[in-house]
């Protein structure tokens, strides 16, 4: 399932909770989600198929857990493999994310990859948590052998 419709859907159904629950202007511009969020440009694939990606992210206005998550793809595939997710501190600084994630041994090797990176946050609404998000990166980058481990 492609990540795009999930993410209008999702906002649509933020935004029919938020208007619903009497959220005046000033409420909900004060804890408006900002951000961003960067991709190195190298990350690093073992050989059993671990991936590690990184980056740094900045956020602020959350009222409940955010979290970075990353995916990776290879060539002309559409499939995208999730590559693990960190806890993000959302104070206004630049904070660095690593995320390690285990691909199915051959799925992925080293060369040019695309990943996507999403600073997310699970917001309730009625006591619904529901995602928020702060910030996404596309990014063009190479996966580089990670050395063996002795």
């Amino acid at each position: 399932m492609r990540v795009r419709p999930l993410l209008g859907v999702a906002a649509g159904a933020a935004v029919i909770l938020l208007a619903g629950a009497g959220a005046t202007p000033a409420t909900a511009s004060a804890l408006a989600p900002t951000g961003s969020v960067t991709v190195d440009a190298v990350g690093r694939i073992a050989a059993d198929g671990t991936v590690t990606l990184s980056g740094t992210y900045r956020c602020t206005g959350s009222s409940g857990p955010v979290f970075v998550s990353s995916s990776v793809s290879q060539g002309t595939s559409t499939t995208r493999y999730g590559i693990g997710g960190t806890r993000a501190v959302c104070d206004g600084a630049e904070h660095r994310w690593v995320n390690t994630g285990l691909t199915r041994s051959g799925a992925l090797v080293a060369g040019a990859a695309h990943v996507e990176a999403t600073v997310m946050e699970l917001r309730s609404f009625g006591g619904l948590p529901l995602p928020v998000f702060h910030a996404v990166k596309n990014q063009d980058v190479t996966l580089q052998q990670a050395p063996a481990r002795r």
